[in-house]
């Protein structure tokens, strides 16, 4: 059905940068969104960024404007999150969704299928 992999977490320092990369498997169907989500220790799961896979359309969380860029290559189905000037705050474990729906969405109970997830830290 659908499998997603998650890669490109680690330790960074404030102010570097990191890219997430998501693999996804995805049969039987053209028209779907996937969406980047983070849960940091103590919190629950918000959403970071979304992308129409075929549409291009995105929604980034404010709190990331200007720093996180979400990109998709339809060709190979993959789905990245390029991080720069990250902060502390962002340390989390990231995870990738997909959503059967060509809109994106920020609000996890919109997608039906998760990643395992995968750990940023931002620390010095």
């Amino acid at each position: 059905q659908v499998q997603l992999v998650e890669s490109g977490g680690g330790l960074v320092q404030p102010g570097g940068s990191l890219r997430l990369s998501c693999a996804a498997s995805i049969f039987g169907s053209d028209y779907y969104s996937i969406g980047w989500f983070r849960q940091a220790p103590g919190k629950e799961r918000e959403g970071v960024s979304s992308i129409s896979f075929s549409l291009g359309y995105k929604f980034y969380k404010d709190s990331v404007k200007g720093r996180f860029t979400i990109s998709r290559d339809n060709t190979n189905n993959m789905v990245y999150l390029q991080m720069n000037s990250l902060k502390p705050e962002d340390t989390a474990v990231y995870y990738c969704a997909v959503r059967n729906s060509s809109w994106p969405s920020l609000f996890e109970g919109d997608y039906d299928y998760w990643g395992q997830g995968t750990h940023v830290t931002v620390s010095s």
